[in-house]
């Protein structure tokens, strides 16, 4: 949790610092750059979740070997991940390109937003090859369970982020003052400190010789083993987080203010997700770990526990955002349109109201992926996506309903994967797949 507070507090720190920055006779452009650079993080995070995806199909399978004792095999498939998604990284880098000159270009109403996030992707686009080395990492430190390492990477990340932000934006410490454009190249040098970090840390601490990194030969058999497992799991996030994208495009079809309040909410979202995905990352390892060492009965109770965990901490930032929203929503709106806090209250109450179906249902739904039956794991969201595209379809872009009223998506979601993911659980067979 403490790892991604401080990944979060990366995408944060951007949106609270382009909210205070203004430029004379431009009114209201803290409020885009906000807006853009919030979409523009959800393009690139729905491109590189394949990579991300490919990662998880790794994870389960160092969490499987290291259940089962034998780590000498694992290094073989980070290395072997590495090189795939450094390639994998080229190719999403070139298709960027194209999608930002001929897609968004189309489908973007607001030409001042279409600039802004044109500025960003230009830069951001870059840290595809660095977040690549960085999930496979990632993988690996959760699959060996010493995550400890993640927090102290992703205070650098951080510490790093933060000085860029406040130098690049704003053009402090006799850098040029950049904006937009210096909120994405903050995030890419915060992405090339994990990469240094990852790589002194694990030269340092870890054994080669015990985890199999000794031995550093392509096995283009390895590459297969990871994608039987994660290429579901990569089409999965692919389809959520593209639908997510459309979400967002969608709310920019209504006008410039409700995208900039659906940002300010999304922006809680990420905060409230830290524990809902850290315990989701927790159950989808230890389920591996747990059926590696043979303790299939054990699965379902592990489950359970950390349903109740994560519903316990979310149920509690939950309470203390409702106790005074606007307080809460003034930390990080934009100082050139103060209006927007009272107009983001109620689509945050809505948002709040979802969080316990959605942290108990994050945690089921991966330990699905952790029994290593990625390809059911797709299968239920492609499901779940076809009912949440169709209340999509018809709340925000037939009906053009108000920001708040948009937001009730996130039942149509969270609702139907939590009863599919627990019928899944408790009615088939899981117990016998093997990684």
């Amino acid at each position: 949790m403490l790892g991604l507070l401080a990944q979060s507090i990366v995408q944060l720190t951007g949106t609270f610092f382009l909210g205070h920055y203004s430029v004379p006779g431009h009114p209201g452009l803290a409020g885009i750059y906000q807006s853009a650079s919030g979409l523009a993080g959800i393009y690139y995070v729905a491109i590189f979740t394949i990579c991300f995806g490919f990662s998880i199909g790794g994870q389960i399978m160092i969490s499987r070997r290291n259940g089962e004792k034998n780590y000498d095999k694992i290094g073989t498939i980070v290395i072997q991940g590495l090189m795939f998604l450094q390639v994998f990284a080229l190719i999403l880098f070139l298709l960027s390109q194209l999608v930002i000159d001929q897609v968004l270009s189309t489908f973007l109403k607001s030409p001042e937003v279409f600039s802004a996030i044109d500025k960003y992707l230009s830069w951001r686009i870059y840290g595809f090859f660095f977040a690549a080395f960085n999930v496979m990492f990632r993988a690996f430190y959760v699959g060996i369970a010493r995550t400890k390492v993640l927090t102290f990477n992703a205070i650098t990340m951080a510490i790093v982020n933060i000085i860029a932000d406040y130098a690049l934006i704003f053009g402090n410490f006799g850098c040029p003052e950049l904006g937009i454009e210096g909120a994405a190249i903050a995030a890419v040098l915060s992405e090339i400190a994990s990469v240094l970090f990852f790589t002194i840390y694990t030269f340092i601490t870890i054994d080669f010789k015990k985890y199999g990194f000794a031995k550093m030969r392509f096995k283009m058999s390895i590459i297969k083993n990871i994608l039987n497992i994660s290429s579901f799991t990569m089409v999965q996030y692919l389809i959520s987080m593209s639908t997510w994208f459309i979400f967002f495009v969608a709310i920019e079809q209504h006008s410039e203010d409700a995208l900039k309040i659906t940002n300010l909410v999304r922006s809680f979202y990420m905060v409230y997700f830290i524990p809902m995905n850290a315990l989701a990352t927790t159950a989808n390892t230890l389920v591996g770990n747990t059926i590696g060492s043979g303790n299939i009965k054990g699965v379902i109770p592990l489950i359970k526990r950390i349903c109740l965990l994560s519903l316990g901490i979310t149920s509690f930032m939950m309470v203390v955002t409702l106790i005074s929203p606007k307080f809460w929503i003034s930390f990080i709106a934009p100082i050139d349109q103060v209006s927007l806090i009272g107009e983001t209250v109620m689509p945050l109450i809505v948002l709040l109201l979802s969080l316990p179906i959605s942290s108990i249902g994050t945690v089921v739904f991966n330990s699905i992926s952790g029994t290593g039956n990625t390809k059911a794991a797709l299968f239920l969201e492609v499901i779940t996506m076809c009912i949440y595209i169709g209340a999509m379809s018809w709340i925000v872009i037939y009906k053009q309903m108000s920001v708040a009223w948009c937001w009730t998506v996130e039942y149509f979601y969270w609702g139907p994967l939590l009863i599919f993911s627990v019928v899944y659980l408790t009615r088939a067979r899981w117990q016998n797949k093997k990684v």
